[in-house]
């Protein structure tokens, strides 16, 4: 029987051939996505909303020349294929030439992985309010008050086209998130993770962690701004890192629009730009940091090293750019993993005079691309560092600084851990350490908590 939460491949298949031949357009490309998403939020320990949805979209790309246009349809039925089918041509005849535009790819070989699993797919609404439960209930018996959101999903995507490639993949995926405070509102501690496997998660474990920054950053005090040693929790590191990573775009580089631009021309491949300790690398078949693979034109995302001791190695390239310098594209590095050392957040705070605890960082916003500085504010957790212990929680505080900066100035890592890199801490599961890093620009106080 199938499975009703998502589309098989072999229903993605003979779909996606069904809307193929209705085309009459010189190329067609088409892109189904299916899947179930579930979610439960919590507020004042208690669950306060809870939903579960499926939804299935299918979008057809067709292309007269280099005259290109998509329609996009919900309902499956014959008549309504036709009619985005007609629909698309329709556009695509009226549209400009897109001087870009590359044409559909042939058969594609793709990295055989499948981030799915039935622990996750299986999940019900019990189980996730069972999983609140572990954070509400420690948290309403320590006069503390819990927040937060847990969502998963279970889906497919597939691309097809007249010259005869077909993609599928499918995967599973939980996030949670949570945000403790004391009943005086003066303390705020925060935990999240993601995984791909249900069975993964340690829902107490965030609990803990998140309940005991809330005690520990009660009343805060105020430190001076400035420059700081900082240990950002991976969570933080992730926040920055994420930044970097996708900035590596090789036409902005080429055009001297980023970072990665070289001074007269060019971009900065095979420079050193970063502390040797650094590599960065992505692989869709990397079980901690499993992604799709393949793109939404069906180009392969493939085993990639970006960064190698502190090297730039690649950049990101699609199809027109990479055409144009004569190098192959590279695909999207949707997660990757940076490397790590044999340090511990125990053991830097132990080896740190002064400096400052960061948890994670927020309302994160674009300062200047070209050098990657970004400002924004620490949260949930910061705390000040004396003689090789925390000896107070500070208010939070605003920095401006670069990644580029921070993993050049580093002292101690971690060994790499899964978080999620955004802002949100809902998605963009990538694997990082915690640093320790000198001379970390925080430019103004924040009273909120």
């Amino acid at each position: 029987m199938a499975d009703t939460r998502y589309l098989s491949r072999s229903d993605a298949e003979a779909l996606a051939q069904k809307v193929l031949s209705y085309s009459t357009a010189d190329e067609a490309r088409v892109n189904i996505n299916s899947g179930s998403q579930g979610n439960t939020r919590f507020a004042q320990n208690q669950v306060s909303t809870a939903g579960d949805a499926y939804d299935a979209s299918i979008t057809i790309t067709s292309a007269y020349g280099k005259k290109t246009a998509s329609a996009t349809t919900n309902r499956f039925d014959d008549e309504s294929l036709r009619q985005m089918v007609q629909t698309s041509e329709r556009l695509a005849r009226l549209v400009p030439e897109d001087p870009e535009y590359m044409g559909e790819l042939p058969p594609q070989q793709y990295v055989q992985t499948e981030p799915y699993f039935d622990a996750t797919a299986n999940i019900t609404p019990e189980a996730r309010a069972r999983a609140v439960m572990e954070i509400a209930g420690p948290a309403s018996r320590q006069n503390l008050i819990s927040t937060g959101f847990l969502s998963h999903f279970t889906g497919s995507n597939a691309v097809a086209n007249k010259k005869g490639l077909f993609a599928y993949a499918r995967g599973t995926g939980v996030s949670f998130t949570t945000t403790v405070r004391t009943a005086d509102g003066t303390g705020s501690g925060w935990a999240g993770s993601g995984e791909n496997d249900w069975s993964q998660m340690n829902f107490g474990q965030l609990a803990e962690t998140a309940i005991r920054k809330a005690e520990m950053s009660r009343n805060p005090r105020a430190v001076e701004p400035g420059e700081w040693t900082v240990i950002l929790e991976p969570t933080a590191v992730a926040n920055l890192t994420n930044l970097m990573v996708f900035a590596m775009n090789a036409r902005n580089a080429d055009e001297g629009r980023s970072f990665f631009s070289k001074q007269g021309g060019g971009n900065k491949l095979g420079e050193k730009f970063l502390d040797e300790r650094i590599t960065i690398t992505s692989d869709p078949a990397d079980p901690r940091t499993a992604g799709n693979p393949f793109s939404g034109e069906g180009l392969p995302n493939r085993a990639m090293t970006w960064v190698e001791n502190g090297v730039l190695r690649n950049l990101i390239y699609n199809r027109y750019w990479a055409q144009r310098n004569n190098v192959q594209p590279t695909g999207f590095p949707g997660a990757y993993r940076m490397s790590g050392g044999n340090s511990s957040i125990e053991e830097m705070i132990r080896t740190t005079d002064r400096g400052l605890l960061v948890t994670r960082l927020w309302y994160i916003r674009p300062v200047d691309p070209r050098t990657i500085l970004y400002t924004g504010l620490t949260r949930d957790g910061t705390f000040l560092i004396e003689n090789g212990r925390i000896t107070t929680a500070v208010k939070n505080l605003r920095w401006n600084e670069s990644p580029v900066f921070m993993l050049n100035s580093i002292e101690a890592m971690s060994e790499p851990v899964r978080v999620n890199a955004s802002e949100d801490g809902a998605g963009g599961s990538v694997m990082v350490p915690a640093v320790k890093s000198r001379d970390f620009t925080f430019t103004s106080l924040s009273d909120a908590v």
